[in-house]
């Protein structure tokens, strides 16, 4: 095996052995402290806020935040024109995007090695940190995929919910 092909063996290993690591301090965690969010991203995307957390009986705070990670992710995802589509349908996007718990910063061996990840693997190692610091499990995530792509679709339609869906397989 030659050296860079044994190096990329190992930092994939080193970012799922990171992912784990999440899954398992999100087990730990019992509580998490919220960030709070501006009053503009509160008002705008209410609606989408409102069926999240009804739908998955979790806070305000933690449906802004868990719903900004992903459409963060299906940003690095889609094209330009695309994601344009998709924020078009849904009213407070930026406010959403910012919600996004700040994540903290890269670490030298997972940050060189995202770009060399299949699939953005790195980026969803990327929206685990995330739900992990709202105090959801990472699993959480495939719990918001339906609700925000129903959302998206009765306000953008079949189509634009269809490129949100893709971004998040």
């Amino acid at each position: 095996m030659t050296s860079r092909a044994h190096r990329l063996q190992s930092m994939s290993t080193a970012a799922f052995c990171g992912f784990i690591v999440l899954a398992g301090m999100q087990l730990q965690a019992q509580t998490a402290v919220a960030t709070p969010t501006t009053s503009t991203s509160t008002s705008t995307s209410s609606s989408l806020v409102r069926q999240l957390t009804k739908g998955l009986s979790i806070t305000p705070t933690q449906a802004r935040g868990g719903a900004g990670s992903l459409f963060a992710l299906a940003k690095t995802r889609l094209s330009e024109d695309e994601f344009s589509k998709v924020s078009s349908a849904v009213p407070g996007m930026s406010g959403l995007l910012k919600a996004a718990p700040a994540l903290s910063e890269p670490h030298s061996e997972l940050s060189s090695l995202e770009s060399s990840l299949p699939g953005g693997m790195g980026r969803t190692v990327e929206v685990a940190e995330a739900f992990h610091k709202l105090g959801l499990s990472p699993s959480m995530a495939a719990k918001f995929i339906p609700v925000m792509t129903k959302f998206v679709e009765s306000k953008g339609g079949l189509s634009t919910a269809s490129l949100l869906e893709k971004a998040l397989k």
